[in-house]
């Protein structure tokens, strides 16, 4: 099933885990580090220019924001590991994020952002761990792809190789806001996960 994509709302965003309404719906989740570009590519595969709220202040999306379309919600989860917040501020982000991924929602995948430029952080790698340990199925976007030639992406993923782990046994995409590379190839995992989904008991 090819879903139309324009047609994506934004539906409610929450500050709290115990705020989120019962699962009505399947759901595809975004997690990544703060400024990694969630909301860039929220943006790009529903080919919207202000659905997600792009922020040049990183650490900007605080809550978990669900975005609806057809029988499916996209949910961008608050940027982690952003050092210029309270103590308090980042053990509520940590509850939002485990608390949504730990719980009984019918989470068919989540796309995990990493930046293709840098090396993964610590919080990346114990997300990674975190979604390798309890089989959550994931598929890795390396974004801001554009911002590499072709020498130094060969010896970023050649990294990665060393830096994330079972990075060779992971589907990962690398994703440019800028070039669309990425996209269709996105929307199509999207489109599969649709297709899995059988609308009985509407």
């Amino acid at each position: 099933m090819k879903l139309n994509y324009n047609k994506a709302e934004f539906t409610a965003a929450y500050g709290k885990f115990s705020q989120l309404p019962p699962p009505e719906r399947i759901e595809i989740a975004f997690a990544g580090h703060s400024n990694v570009g969630k909301s860039t590519l929220i943006n790009k595969l529903f080919n919207r220019k202000n659905l997600a709220r792009v922020s040049s202040v990183p650490g900007k999306t605080a809550t978990i924001n669900f975005y609806g379309l057809d029988n499916m919600y996209f949910v961008d989860l608050p940027g982690y590991g952003y050092a210029k917040v309270s103590k308090s501020e980042k053990e509520r982000w940590s509850g939002l994020i485990e608390g949504y991924l730990s719980s009984e929602r019918d989470i068919r995948l989540v796309f995990m952002l990493v930046d293709m430029r840098h090396a993964p952080t610590k919080d990346d790698i114990q997300m990674i761990d975190y979604l390798i340990d309890t089989e959550m199925p994931f598929v890795l976007v390396l974004t801001k792809a554009d911002k590499l030639n072709k020498t130094e992406r060969a010896k970023r993923l050649e990294a990665f190789k060393h830096e994330i782990p079972c990075f060779e046994d992971i589907h990962s995409i690398p994703f440019s806001s800028q070039t669309f590379e990425g996209v269709e190839e996105l929307r199509q995992i999207v489109d599969e996960i649709a297709d899995d989904n059988d609308p009985v008991d509407e």
